[in-house]
């Protein structure tokens, strides 16, 4: 774990005695809102309810999920833990591409204009490139041209991870990996469209029941049955089985019948 620098200690311990928290459960909360670029955290801390998760300006979520007091707690002792995280010197310096580092993506790609975690998954977005880091696995991947908005990972069999971007929700491990171990973390891939507009698959038709309709048009007693021939003779002429005036001469019939 990254050490704490003098101010780190000292802001751990005032939080801890404001709060009434242990030292341990605050420095939890301090790696947690870290993790989540002081923006979010997910956390699992005994003291604060078990499991939950904090998001600035937004939700709170707790354990005990109608235990307004430790909601409040916890987005106040989250926001003064991201405050201190924006303003001071924290942790220790770590070398850079290290899972302690907050720079943990190769450096030549300079800095993301947006950056995340959830669970144990970081996420960095660049232009062109995304870089995910897994269980501390690196891989950085060519966004094409998709212009990434957003990034969410579900859980069920297999962790997925997806982004989202004017073409929609879109599995992470179909982008062309860049570097690293590619997608093996991941659930299998959709299959990625060749382009961004579908040609629509080529149309067949059956031959034209032209006979059997026409029997049927004999055979017509009720209202009910003579719509649903007309409706089978619409489509027939529009299919082009028959012309304009064979429709409307049988439609006639058919009408006269009613």
């Amino acid at each position: 774990m990254q050490n704490l620098t003098q101010d780190g200690q000292n802001l751990v311990n005032s939080l801890s005695n404001r709060y009434n928290l242990s030292f341990d459960a605050v420095l939890h909360m301090l790696i947690a809102v870290n993790n989540g670029s002081g923006s979010m955290a997910q956390f699992n801390c005994p003291e604060l309810g078990g499991g939950g998760q904090w998001m600035r300006g937004g939700m709170t979520m707790v354990g005990d999920m109608f235990n307004y007091g430790l909601k409040s707690t916890v987005d106040n002792l989250c926001n003064e833990l991201a405050n201190g995280l924006a303003n001071t010197q924290v942790f220790m310096p770590a070398p850079k591409g290290s899972r302690s580092s907050n720079q943990w993506w190769p450096g030549d790609l300079g800095q993301p204009f947006s950056s995340g975690a959830q669970n144990s998954t970081r996420y960095a977005i660049f232009p062109n490139r995304l870089a995910v880091e897994v269980n501390g696995q690196v891989t950085v991947y060519d966004t094409l041209d998709n212009n990434i908005g957003g990034i969410s990972q579900q859980q069920g069999g297999n962790s997925s991870l997806t982004f989202s971007s004017q073409y929609g929700t879109i599995p992470v491990n179909t982008l062309p990996v860049v570097s690293g171990i590619g997608s093996s973390s991941f659930s299998a891939p959709a299959p990625a469209p060749q382009n961004n507009f579908m040609e629509p698959p080529a149309r067949t038709y059956s031959p034209a029941p032209t006979i059997q309709a026409s029997q049927e048009v004999l055979n017509t007693t009720s209202v009910d049955e003579a719509i649903q021939l007309i409706e089978k003779l619409a489509k027939l002429r529009d299919m082009g089985a028959i012309s304009d005036d064979e429709y409307h001469s049988k439609k006639t019939d058919l009408l006269n019948r009613i």
